[in-house]
């Protein structure tokens, strides 16, 4: 729902609607039929192929599947060229910032000098990727996130609201920063972490 309403702020701010939402798709059959936002969710995920002339959005992902949305959507054989990246009239992108196929940047969301965003990322509002930040496929970013420059996220990772990311720190694929983490020290892959400063709480069972 949050991706619609970024996508009906895009068109409403252009002179002219950038994109024509066809739908969603979405595997729970207690939702077919139904409307969001004024958009019929069509069917399940299974029915891509009935959209050949569409482009793609993901927003699949929660802090209990994070690290399953590239198996997901690779399930799904579309190449990456067809999914649509969608900016926020608000978001404020450098010149010399990178952003992937299928990446969806939010409301207020600040991408500074020579940042790289990766396909399929999400990164909600108020989020601060700082200069030199190099940001994985897949990867969700919660709101309020700030992350200091030259940091390093992997794949698959999944950064909790209002986290705070030290400059030059590593965080390897599949990692769970907790809501409000300070992180002063890499986090390996597969890890989850928490608190102030961020400890190691667990390994993710993939």
């Amino acid at each position: 729902m949050d991706i619609l309403d970024t996508i009906l702020d895009i068109n409403a701010s252009a002179p002219e609607p950038v994109f024509d939402v066809v739908g969603f798709l979405d595997d729970r059959e207690e939702l077919w039929s139904s409307r969001v936002l004024g958009a019929e969710v069509l069917g399940p995920f299974a029915s891509v192929s009935d959209h050949r002339d569409c482009e793609f959005v993901t927003g699949i992902g929660s802090p209990y599947n994070y690290w399953r949305r590239e198996a997901i959507v690779g399930g799904l054989n579309i190449p990456v060229e067809r999914f649509a990246t969608i900016v926020h009239p608000t978001a404020s992108i450098s010149s010399s910032a990178t952003i992937g196929f299928g990446a969806v940047i939010h409301q207020n969301v600040a991408i500074t000098t020579e940042a790289r965003v990766g396909n399929n990322v999400l990164v909600l509002p108020n989020a601060v990727i700082s200069h030199g930040d190099i940001i994985g496929d897949f990867t969700i970013i919660n709101a309020g996130v700030c992350l200091g420059g030259d940091v390093s996220v992997g794949r698959c990772c999944y950064l909790g609201a209002r986290s705070a990311v030290r400059q030059e720190i590593e965080i390897g694929d599949n990692s769970l920063l907790g809501m409000g983490s300070v992180v002063i020290e890499d986090v390996p892959e597969n890890t989850v972490v928490v608190g102030n400063p961020a400890k190691f709480l667990r390994k993710i069972s993939n």
